[in-house]
């Protein structure tokens, strides 16, 4: 999982730290510095820090690998759950990686014990005194799990994951002491390594995680966040300089070819050509809708040129957000005997179908049984879509593509006490306005499922791509209104590239002057 995945399984992490695990148990999570599809930037080690984990940090692909298998001797050792933390730019590198031979780990017996499964208070108190004997037994095993290189140096730095390949180029003389185990940290190989350089930096992504367990340790000469921002990613450049003020590489490359090396240019993500969510947001955009918004490809409504979302949190927090923000207004009107709607024409939340089977339910839940009169469209595109077109619950296959039971939206809407449910094209955008007319003007909650696929599933083929013809254009520029990458203006002339174009036809919807034609 992701670092905000953690957030949702932190529940039974934490208890699971007291119980312990028997047979294995590694939770592999990816942080995300920079965010390159993230909502924020949270350290994991700060969650093993509170729940009583250990956490193994690998640097390569290499030791991804190798890491892993250590995290499960470690887990079955220490009856524990261990977390193997990785970032963005571990898990998009190659490196090389010698496989071996499948080990056969016998099935652990099931032994019934309700002392130590059962978290009742009186077990738990008791199962607290073991998981702190057991983090001091970790950390004698962290002061193991230490690789010391370029002894003698004067400057020592201490890092681990990905940081470590980066000083290795910047730093080639500086002392390194890479640390594979970052959560129980080696406080007897840390003030060893101390004890041996005259200035001491540590290097490490986000927040100072092993910079203040360095000084709690009483190491007060060590130094790392003076340099080196707690936001984004490092890169060698950027350590460059950061301590150096420069960076010499960039320098000489930029005085050799006696230009100015500049960052590229910026790429924004977009809806894909043919996305289903592009008509959605455009009807609720041009009703001047307040939309509470969700994690997936529809988080991109918040862009130009639709601005169609007005908050996003996590996951099914979408729901949850109109239905307070429905209630707010409903009482701030009654104590005020006048509309609280800040000018706005209702509000309604948008979710994925594979994000409201995730944690959309029981806010939708939360909406019947608070009487709340919320709407909820549910934006169903047949897959999951954002990370690489996984199935769900609702697709009728399982991970693995096997068949199972699909659920059905429309019943499980109903199930849960809606009777407002109704299912429409996002592409039918004049008909979608006036469901969404419709239903938000009930004093009762309600469900649009806007069912289209996703434009990138195989078996969707709108057929040839679109022209416009120029003898009919007006060039009035509404078909830009729709933010689709593949129209775009010449001059004062506009176009659509048909090596983008699907053929969807939402663009005709757009023209009032017919000037949009199939090819």
């Amino acid at each position: 999982m992701k670092h905000v995945g953690l957030n949702v399984a932190a529940d039974p992490l934490y208890t699971a730290a007291y119980t312990g695990v028997n047979g294995g148990l590694v939770i592999v999570v990816a942080d995300d510095p920079g965010m390159h599809s993230s909502q924020n930037e949270q350290d994991t080690r700060f969650h093993a820090l509170s729940a009583h984990v250990p956490v193994l940090e690998p640097s390569d692909s290499r030791e991804c690998k190798e890491l892993t298998e250590k995290a499960f001797e470690i887990s079955e050792e220490f009856d524990t759950p261990v977390i193997l933390r990785i970032t963005t730019r571990v898990a998009h590198a190659r490196s090389l990686v010698e496989t071996g031979a499948r080990k056969m780990i016998d099935k652990k017996p099931y032994k019934k014990d309700i002392m130590k499964y059962v978290m009742m208070p009186g077990m738990a108190k008791k199962r607290h005194v073991f998981v702190d004997q057991r983090m001091a037994s970790l950390e004698e095993r962290a002061n193991k799990m230490v690789h010391l290189e370029n002894a003698g140096a004067k400057l020592g730095i201490i890092t681990s994951g990905i940081s470590y390949q980066y000083i290795k180029e910047v730093f080639k003389d500086a002392a390194i002491l890479k640390l594979d185990m970052v959560h129980p940290l080696p406080a007897a190989a840390i003030r060893e390594f101390a004890s041996t350089v005259e200035n001491l930096l540590v290097v490490e992504e986000l927040e100072p995680f092993i910079e203040n367990f360095v000084r709690q340790l009483g190491i007060a000469y060590v130094e790392g966040k003076k340099y080196f921002t707690n936001q984004g990613e490092l890169s060698v450049s950027a350590i460059r300089k950061a301590y150096f003020g420069v960076d010499p590489d960039c320098a000489k490359l930029s005085a050799d070819a006696g230009v100015a090396i500049t960052d590229a240019p910026a790429r924004p993500p977009v809806m894909c050509p043919g996305c289903p969510h592009r008509g959605v947001f455009h009807v609720l955009s041009s009703m001047k809708l307040r939309v509470s918004g969700d994690i997936g490809c529809y988080t991109l409504g918040a862009m130009a040129p639709y601005q169609g979302i007005d908050a996003c949190v996590c996951m099914g927090a979408s729901v949850s957000m109109a239905h307070g923000m429905e209630k707010a207004d409903k009482q701030c009107s009654e104590q005020s005997g006048k509309p609280c709607d800040d000018g706005l024409n209702g509000t309604v939340a948008v979710i994925g179908d594979s994000t409201f089977m995730h944690s959309g339910i029981t806010g939708l839940i939360d909406i019947v049984y608070n009487k709340g009169a919320s709407t909820v469209i549910i934006l169903d595109n047949s897959i999951t879509g954002m990370t690489g077109h996984q199935q769900n619950p609702t697709t009728g296959k399982t991970i693995r593509n096997e068949d199972t039971h699909p659920v059905n939206l429309v019943k499980l809407a109903e199930a849960v006490g809606v009777r407002r449910v109704r299912v429409e094209d996002p592409f039918d955008m004049k008909k979608f306005k006036a469901a969404v007319k419709e239903e938000i003007e009930s004093d009762e909650p309600s469900v649009i499922i806007a069912q289209r696929p996703c434009a990138l599933l195989k078996s969707v083929n709108y057929g040839s791509p679109v022209v416009i013809n120029s003898e009919k254009c007006r060039k009035c520029g509404a078909c830009m209104r729709l933010g689709c990458p593949a129209i775009f203006k010449d001059g004062d002339t506009y176009k659509i590239d048909h090596s983008l174009c699907v053929g969807c036809g939402l663009c005709q919807q757009m023209c009032a002057f017919g000037a949009i034609e199939k090819a």
